[in-house]
This record gives structure tokens, C-alpha cells and sequence, in this order.
């Protein structure tokens, strides 16, 4: 089915079996801050692309964006086509199999957000857990993948939920990365937060900036 992508003008196919995109990846396209020297953006684990498609509204260089799912990979294809965007490029691929020209200055990621153990409760349509669970990618292979692709003192920026932030922590040091900004997100003022919006920065010391809240319900009222 053909739906609108929000406010920004642009339509997203998308299959009601599969994993829809959801505020989360909106949001992290809103997180990105892009610069005059910015040339190639590539979001990891893209799924329908909809940080891709948000990203083009305000960024006119090169975007690439990762699906390792061809049905999903599919959708993104032919809304990209549909919309006449010219400079996004998909690729159908595992992220642990990238093999790239040039460096990236932004990485973006909404990855899946749940490990497997034996208490998971993992969906029978596997579209959907794929999307859903570390099945075919974990935060780790993000993090790492990214500081392999990235320019020195390029910029990762991930959304995720709020009991991965420690463990996102130590893997950023793993892998050399350095804070720079951290956003809580919340459905509403009285709410526990849901998730957060981070971003490291690749051979860079920690310089953390903690953002003011975002609240989804007041976020979508002003859209």
C-alpha cells in the first residue's frame, strides 16, 4: 500500500506483513545534523527507507541506503522510483558484506532493537523479526561496520532503546568512537523515556552534549 510519509511531501510503500517504518527513524533522520562538507550519508539496515527519504528533503549529495530483506529492499526500491528521487542509492545486502568506493561522513542506524535468548519472544513472520531482533545483524556489527566506513571523525548517529545505553556506551569506546550528542525520547511528560537518539563521533574524544527531551505527542501535534 501507498501511504504519506508524514508532513515532508513524499509517499512510502509499504506492506502491512512487514515491519512499517516507524517515529523512531523519523526522528533520527531529524537527529542527523549535516554539514556544507558532507558528501555521502549511508543508512545501515534501511528497511523501507524512510531515513533515506527524509534525509533527500534536506540533503542533495549522495545517499545510500541498506536492506538485506529483497522484499523490503523491493518497497524502498520502488518508492524511491515513485518519488523521482535521483540521489539516493539502495543496496541489497547484508551490512557485514559492504564492500565500498569511498568513505561515508554520517552513518545512520535504526537497527533491530532486540537480542535473542531464551526468553524472546521472536514473531512467526520473519520479515518482521528480522526487523525486530538481532536475527541477521546486532548493535555490535553496526557499531563496527560503521567505524570501518566512516572518514575519520565521521559521524554515527543511532536511535535505540533506553536499556541498550550502556551497552552502546562501551561498544563506542570499543570501537573509538567519541560522544557528541544524547537525546531521551519520550511519548509524553509523564512518561518513562522509550528510547534515545545518539551520536558518536569516529577518532574523536568524548565533547557530550545532552539535548533538551523530545516528547512524541507534542512532536507530532506541531507537525
Amino acid at each position: 500500500m501507498l501511504n504519506d510519509l508524514l508532513h515532508y511531501d513524499l509517499k512510502i510503500f509499504q506492506n502491512e506483513d512487514s515491519f512499517k517504518f516507524s517515529i523512531d527513524s523519523v526522528l533520527l533522520a531529524e537527529f542527523v545534523n549535516i554539514t556544507d562538507k558532507c558528501r555521502n550519508i549511508m543508512d545501515l539496515c534501511t528497511g523501507n527507507a524512510p531515513i533515506p527519504l527524509i534525509l533527500s528533503t534536506k540533503f542533495k549529495k549522495n545517499i545510500y541506503g541498506v536492506e538485506l530483506q529483497k522484499e523490503i529492499f523491493d518497497l524502498a526500491k520502488k518508492t524511491i522510483d515513485y518519488n523521482n528521487i535521483k540521489n539516493i542509492t539502495l543496496i541489497n545486502e547484508n551490512i557485514l558484506n559492504l564492500e565500498l568506493n569511498e568513505k561515508m561522513d554520517i552513518v545512520t542506524c535504526n537497527p533491530p532493537y532486540f537480542k535473542i535468548n531464551n526468553q524472546s519472544l521472536i514473531n512467526e513472520n520473519m520479515s518482521k523479526a528480522i526487523a525486530r531482533h538481532e536475527i541477521a545483524v546486532k548493535l555490535e556489527d553496526v557499531i563496527r561496520v560503521a567505524s570501518n566506513i566512516l572518514k575519520y571523525s565521521g559521524s554515527l548517529c543511532l536511535v535505540h532503546r533506553c536499556e541498550r545505553f550502556t551497552e552502546i556506551l562501551e561498544l563506542f569506546k570499543k570501537y573509538n568512537f567519541g560522544l557528541r550528542r544524547l537525546q531521551f525520547v519520550y511519548n509524553s511528560l509523564n512518561s518513562e523515556s522509550c528510547f534515545l537518539l545518539i551520536e558518536g563521533k569516529l577518532n574523536c574524544k568524548d565533547d557530550l552534549r545532552v539535548l533538551k527531551p523530545l516528547y512524541i505527542d507534542k512532536y507530532l501535534e506541531e507537525i
